[in-house]
């Protein structure tokens, strides 16, 4: 009697998701099958559907794969020591923008955001993914204020309430501060001639320090 044959091992978490993403990043959601990605990875296309049930969830699970690799490092940039919050300000920028055109995982951003309108599920995932990177930069903002580096001006309505107004211009400079650096990191992501990650970095400083002196 034949043995039976064994059983390929499932393949490790992280390999999914980078392979994932590096095709993601090279063909588009809309160009890679489930059958694509699994003979990549020696998987078959079932297996892939059984776990991720969708390509939008194979692309929100990637997404969020890619920015929990992200989040390690902007957590350790953000408890440095040994620099100002200033400093600490312009590295979280840095690991906020794209590192050129193609970056894997603004792609990925990019794909997300175009199919948000149409999913409920992917504008849900898209706010928990995005959700860190703002409590971070108000944690941030906050530690300025605090130590008298930053100065966030409420508006007439803000200031009336207090702390409570208080509270929200910070969050108000976070999400302006993020919707700056949105704007730069798309075209250097897709890369629209002109753009420039050391100009979108000075850009991006410049905005920064008209919002918080």
């Amino acid at each position: 009697m034949a043995e039976p044959r064994a059983r390929r091992p499932a393949q490790p978490r992280e390999e999914v998701f980078a392979t994932a993403r590096a095709a993601i990043a090279e063909h588009g959601l809309d160009k890679l099958t489930m059958a694509g990605l699994g003979k990549q990875l020696q998987m078959s296309a079932g297996h892939l559907l059984y776990y991720f049930g969708s390509k939008d969830q194979l692309l929100l699970e990637t997404l969020r794969w890619s920015e929990d690799q992200l989040g390690e490092r902007r957590r350790e940039a953000l408890a440095r020591t040994d620099l100002t919050v200033r400093q600490r300000l312009a590295a979280y920028g840095d690991l906020y923008l794209p590192e050129g055109p193609g970056d894997p995982r603004w792609i990925l951003w990019v794909e997300v955001w175009g199919r948000s309108p149409a999913s409920a599920e992917i504008r849900q995932g898209q706010l928990e993914i995005e959700a860190p990177w703002q409590a971070d930069l108000v944690a941030l903002i906050e530690e300025g204020v605090a130590a008298g580096d930053f100065r966030v001006a409420a508006g007439p309505d803000a200031a009336a309430s207090g702390a409570a107004g208080a509270a929200a211009a910070v969050q108000d400079r976070a999400r302006q501060i993020r919707a700056v650096l949105d704007g730069f990191a798309v075209p250097l992501a897709i890369g629209l001639p002109g753009a420039d990650r050391a100009d979108a970095i000075a850009q991006v400083a410049s905005v920064t320090a008209a919002l918080l002196d």
